[in-house]
């Protein structure tokens, strides 16, 4: 199967769940990022600085968040932080997979299995055009706006 054409729930900008596939994007580029988990510290700084920065991104880009955490999750993660961007729910981690953002991880030595902070731009037919792995959340939303603005 396509990653564009995995569907996944997802609170839109507004807070409503719909259901998404890559592929309702066509025309656009977007930042799909993928973080490990709603309202920790890491990926609660990198959400806020897609938010902070999302009227310079969304002149260029729709910016889509991705984690394994539930709807309800989202929703409290996006009140809480007046996230105004799309939040997909991929618990089987479907797309994840296919992207190559899920996979063994390790902490305090012990391995286990999650997502790979990642970062991707799709191109306006879909394609990957750009690729962050292991990313470091420390200006890591200047790096994808510098591509953004660049390229």
């Amino acid at each position: 199967m396509d990653f564009k054409d995995i569907k996944l729930t997802g609170i839109d900008a507004d807070g409503i769940e719909k259901e998404f596939t890559l592929a309702d994007f066509k025309g656009q580029d977007v930042v799909l990022y993928f973080y490990p988990k709603d309202n920790t510290s890491g990926c609660t700084q990198e959400a806020c600085d897609f938010r902070d920065n999302f009227n310079r991104i969304s002149s260029r880009a729709v910016v889509i968040g991705v984690s394994p955490d539930s709807i309800k999750s989202h929703l409290k993660f996006k009140e809480n932080h007046g996230l105004n961007f799309i939040l997909l729910s991929d618990p089987e981690h479907k797309l994840s997979e296919l992207l190559g953002a899920w996979g063994e991880k390790s902490m305090y030595g012990k391995k286990y299995m999650g997502i790979i902070r990642s970062t991707f731009i799709l191109d306006k037919d879909g394609s990957v055009e750009k690729e962050w792995r292991k990313v470091k959340v420390k200006g890591h939303v200047d790096e994808v706006l510098d591509y953004l603005l660049n390229k």
